[in-house]
């Protein structure tokens, strides 16, 4: 019988057991043993907590969602303008976190997987959502409404592609730095050319 007030720990150890044999193994080499493995968990609390490897998958890139959009809500509050938003959104994106060769093998395999998956397919519509609708959130308060729209797609596009180039190429922390000046420089850009 498991110790009361133990699930919640049992649960992150397993996402963050997964995390690591994504990052390790991919997500097809990602099985329940080797995911139980690393946590040092029996494989039949998996399908305890998650229901089966899906579940827990699923879990996994909730949390990983979350994680990003605490990252931004631990920044902002109603006193912060907007421009300086737009920066901290940009922050969140290239975070330490974000740039953990564990994380990053993590989110391409979901980003990969989420094509042949409709949750995962659900899960990256959202986060893809949430980015451009943080964004166009504080853009329409610097810019007319038509262009607005625009900006905050543009600059989720130039935030996913700079963070995917980032990754692909393997790149250190100066270079994931680089890249997130690289997207801060582009939407004071869009300001500038847009800007009421």
């Amino acid at each position: 019988m498991p110790k009361v007030g133990m699930e919640p720990v049992r649960r992150q150890q397993l996402i963050d057991a997964t995390i690591a044999s994504v990052g390790e193994l991919g997500l097809q080499g990602t099985t329940i043993n080797s995911i139980s493995k690393k946590a040092g968990l029996s494989s039949g609390i998996i399908s305890h907590y998650f229901g089966g490897k899906q579940g827990l998958i699923e879990a996994t890139v909730r949390h990983l969602l979350s994680s990003l959009k605490q990252s931004l809500l631990a920044q902002v509050d109603e006193s912060t303008l907007p421009e300086q938003r737009l920066m901290y959104i940009i922050e969140a994106n290239f975070a330490l976190v974000q740039q953990r060769a564990d994380t990053t093998r993590t989110w391409l395999s979901f980003w990969a997987q989420s094509m042949h998956d409709a949750e995962l397919h659900r899960l990256q519509n959202v986060n893809s959502k949430r980015l451009t609708s943080n964004l166009a959130f504080s853009f329409k308060q610097l810019l007319p409404k038509e262009h607005a729209t625009q900006a905050a797609q543009l600059s989720a596009a130039m935030i996913d592609g700079l963070w995917l180039r980032a990754v692909l190429s393997q790149s250190n922390k100066d270079q994931f730095n680089h890249s997130e000046q690289l997207a801060e420089q582009y939407v004071k850009s869009l300001i500038q050319q847009y800007g009421a």
